[in-house]
């Protein structure tokens, strides 16, 4: 444990969740238009309905926040300088999916970037186990539902060749 204060602590937390919200309008400002898109699309039959999509990503957003909070809080930026630089890392590639499929309707190039995705969330993940195992496993959630986004981009993708690219 770190000796950051409290109210250093507290302040801690709603910067790492802030990032993570910010990064979340980023890309959601993308997906302005997703319901109506995504309606359109052929989709398997296990693809959950769109409404889904935003109570699922607000609560992976706030759980990778606590995470990153987690690590940093052990002993700040600097002690965990690898680990939190892949975090945000990730979360480029986390928005810029979103503008890929959703706002440039760019199929494999977005399969493509969830691959990467889910690299760096697995990397992340790892290096967030050994600062914390917390932390770690609050990204467990993260990485499954990226895997299960990823078989979906790409089934999506396949089945709507002509408005996916």
């Amino acid at each position: 444990m770190s000796t950051f204060t409290v109210p250093g602590q507290i302040a801690g937390l709603i910067a790492w969740l802030a990032t993570c919200f910010v990064i979340s309008a980023i890309g959601a400002a993308a997906s302005i238009d997703a319901g109506p898109f995504y309606a359109e699309l052929v989709r398997p039959d296990w693809a959950p309905p769109g409404w889904i999509f935003g109570p699922v990503w607000i609560t992976l957003y706030a759980l990778m926040g606590i995470a990153a909070w987690l690590v940093w809080r052990q002993a700040g930026f600097r002690a965990a300088r690898a680990a939190l630089t892949l975090f945000l890392v990730q979360l480029v590639f986390n928005a810029t999916w979103s503008w890929l499929f959703f706002g440039w309707r760019l199929g494999g190039l977005a399969f493509v970037d969830i691959l990467v995705l889910a690299v760096l969330i697995a990397s992340t993940l790892a290096a967030f186990w050994r600062k914390t195992r917390i932390a770690g496993t609050m990204m467990v959630p993260y990485l499954l539902w990226v895997g299960f986004a990823a078989v979906l981009n790409y089934t999506v993708w396949r089945l709507n060749p002509q408005a996916l690219g």
